[in-house]
């Protein structure tokens, strides 16, 4: 199995890395340092995570050191959502770059379809994700970011920016476990040629609510637990590895990039171990056969706004 997948402009994205939501100061810092000594390449933040300046201090003392080199990490990091005017992603985009001590990174991401205001109190209604779009192909040609993508879209913006798009999205990350498996966006991204990332990879067990500025928050009900799954389990005892290991190489095998988030040094060392093994054909299709659930990342705060990219499944409910 492939350690990368292709994108479609041709750069070369690792199918695995450190997802580091919820992560800052030393906590990150050390999470990071762990992943590169045994490994890992790809590191995935956001200028809301508010660690980009962590990260970058590590990466700074790896490459500036001689451990690494630059273009042996891939770096994604996304756009604000308080930020997503146009005009305003390439200001952005030099902000996070600067945290990060970095002249590019590897893919920018639109975190969100919707728009806030700057002091986030209110949606920006006016702004559509074509809008957002063109300022990120700006920075595409600044050479600012080697590819551009978009995070948590549904596949009819998927659809809109791509009739319109100089540049095509490369990367689409979003929610994506065993429970909740995304086929039919995964299929609309295939006939695009978009690769997709996911995040919550192992169901996101360590997840814990989140406040946002002027009472908006992320919130988690109850989900099952993946890692409790009983054929997961058995799989898991099959192939003397752990749990998420097994939900880990199931979603690789699919060519989907998984970023999980760990700052256990023992679960840093184990998630990676998933190239030594493969699924058969039997037991991929087990579990893409699981009983599908609710998302868990349900983000109330894009209620409202025009470009909700869950309003026809909360419609449903």
């Amino acid at each position: 199995m492939a350690k990368h997948v292709q994108l479609s402009n041709g750069v070369q994205m690792p199918t695995f890395g450190l997802g580091t939501w919820q992560g800052s100061g030393n906590e990150v810092k050390d999470a990071v340092r762990l992943a590169l000594k045994n490994g890992y390449r790809l590191f995935d933040t956001a200028a809301v995570y508010g660690n980009e300046a962590d990260i970058g201090e590590v990466l700074q003392e790896f490459i500036g050191s001689g451990k690494i080199k630059r273009e042996d990490v891939f770096i994604t990091t996304k756009l604000g959502w308080m930020f997503n005017r146009p005009e305003e992603v390439e200001g952005q985009l030099r902000e996070s770059l600067s945290k990060l001590r970095l002249d590019y990174v590897d893919l920018y991401l639109i975190h969100m379809p919707v728009a806030f205001d700057q002091t986030h109190s209110h949606h920006d209604v006016a702004v559509k994700v074509t809008d957002i779009w063109k300022g990120m192909e700006n920075v595409y040609e600044k050479k600012l970011t080697r590819a551009i993508g978009v995070s948590n879209f549904n596949s009819e913006q998927i659809d809109r920016i791509q009739r319109m798009a100089k540049v095509p999205i490369h990367n689409n990350q979003v929610e994506l476990h065993l429970y909740f498996n995304q086929k039919a966006l995964r299929a609309a991204c295939q006939k695009h040629n978009i690769s997709v990332t996911a995040y919550a990879p192992i169901g996101s067990p360590g997840r814990k609510d989140t406040p946002l500025p002027n009472n908006f928050s992320f919130k988690f009900g109850a989900a099952p637990n993946p890692l409790e799954n009983e054929a997961v389990l058995r799989l898991a005892k099959k192939y003397n590895k752990t749990p998420a290991q097994i939900l880990l190489r199931h979603l690789v095998q699919h060519g989907i990039s998984v970023i999980p988030k760990s700052t256990n040094e023992k679960r840093i060392v184990e998630n990676s171990q998933i190239f030594d093994f493969n699924l058969s054909d039997g037991e991929i299709q087990e579990l893409d056969n699981a009983p599908q659930a609710p998302r868990i990342f349900a983000l109330e705060f894009c209620i409202g706004h025009p470009e909700d990219p869950i309003a026809d499944e909360r419609a449903q409910k």
